[in-house]
């Protein structure tokens, strides 16, 4: 490896520096805030959701490289090496490999040691807590990582097992939903809880009003997920994307609709499917109106059938594709067009300066 994981990060730092003395950081930051850029190595408090197979290498890198923090989600042993290794080629900024604990046969993860060896910074755990073998691998790596939590229970066992970092996520957040409260709800008693460690606030965000409401709030960061799905280089299909334009808070739904292969909670928009399974009383599967019905078929061939929560990615063709699973938070009405990634850093953190100016 030509880059050690240290001077990787370091490059971020000495960029957010240079930033910063060029008059790029505002002086009305909380200090909590600048602690956390100049860990980490960035220009602006805003990170990019690891939201699964959407997420693609070119939209982390834009991402990074505009001076957030960029994000890899649903790796696989096949695909891992390959796409962190080229995410690390693409950019210079950090980056973190989401993992998903409940979607893993164990713990750690068998894809852990791979995304370490080829490079990965930082690692992010949700639905679960890491196991020890897992975090003296980051150790030894010399990387770090983060939980996301939502509450103080969780928030504390995050700390204990060692995390670098929290994302307290609220029921407004897009696709599946670990929390059950708002994340305004339950971020005063997990900032209690972090103390000096940096909490991001994850959960309906779409804009800088949004973000600058979360540091007003006392996170270090915010964490968008829906708004980086509407972008040029995420991995939606473009009827998805198209479908989050002109959509509002209100055309989601927190739910199980869509709970094919993994039964839990997600926030997604209130389509065909779910409209119908609605009516017919929010049945069982079993019971639900439609199933077995192909709604797309993806690049490899598979098909996906109704209620599966698979969302529509590139390459997937079929007419169903709009009754597929539409992951949305409810800070989805602020997505009003489809910049590149990059580009809509540079709006929301100009967005945000404008919101502290208001």
């Amino acid at each position: 490896m030509s880059q050690s994981r240290r001077e990787f990060l370091g490059t971020g730092a000495v960029l957010t520096a240079s930033s910063a003395a060029q008059g790029g950081r505002p002086a009305w930051l909380p200090a909590h805030t600048k602690a956390l850029l100049d860990s980490f190595g960035l220009s602006v408090p805003i990170f990019q959701a690891g939201f699964g197979s959407v997420t693609s290498v070119a939209l982390a890198a834009a991402v990074s490289n505009a001076g957030a923090m960029g994000a890899l989600g649903t790796l696989n042993a096949l695909n891992a090496k390959e796409r962190v290794s080229a995410l690390r080629a693409a950019t210079k900024g950090p980056f973190f490999v989401n993992m998903i604990l409940q979607l893993f046969a164990s713990n750690p993860p068998e894809i852990l040691p791979i995304v370490l060896d080829a490079g990965a910074p930082l690692v992010q755990f949700s639905w679960g807590i890491p196991a020890r073998e897992g975090v003296a691998m980051i150790r030894s790596a010399r990387a770090r990582f983060g939980i996301q939590v939502a509450g103080r229970e969780s928030a504390r066992a995050a700390l204990d097992a060692g995390a670098d970092f929290l994302i307290c996520q609220g029921t407004e957040a897009g696709g599946h939903v670990q929390a059950h409260r708002g994340v305004y709800e339950a971020l005063p008693e997990v900032l209690a809880e972090a103390k000096e460690t940096p909490v991001i606030a994850a959960g309906g965000i779409g804009n800088g009003a949004g973000i600058y409401q979360a540091l007003r709030a006392g996170a270090s960061a915010a964490l968008l997920g829906t708004r980086f799905v509407a972008t040029a280089e995420s991995n939606a299909h473009e009827e998805y994307k198209r479908s989050l334009l002109g959509a509002k808070g209100a055309d989601t739904a927190l739910s199980m609709c869509f709970q094919d292969r993994w039964p839990q909670l997600h926030r997604a928009l209130r389509n065909v499917t779910f409209r119908a399974w609605e009516a017919a009383g929010c049945p069982a599967p079993g019971k639900r109106p439609g199933e077995g019905d192909v709604m797309f078929t993806r690049a490899d061939g598979s098909r996906i059938l109704r209620y599966s929560n698979n969302p529509p990615l590139v390459g997937c063709a079929g007419s169903g594709i709009g009754g597929a699973a539409l992951y949305a938070g409810a800070g989805v009405g602020e997505v009003k067009d489809l910049p590149g990634a990059g580009e809509l850093v540079k709006r929301l953190w100009a967005e945000t300066v404008a919101a502290h100016r208001g």
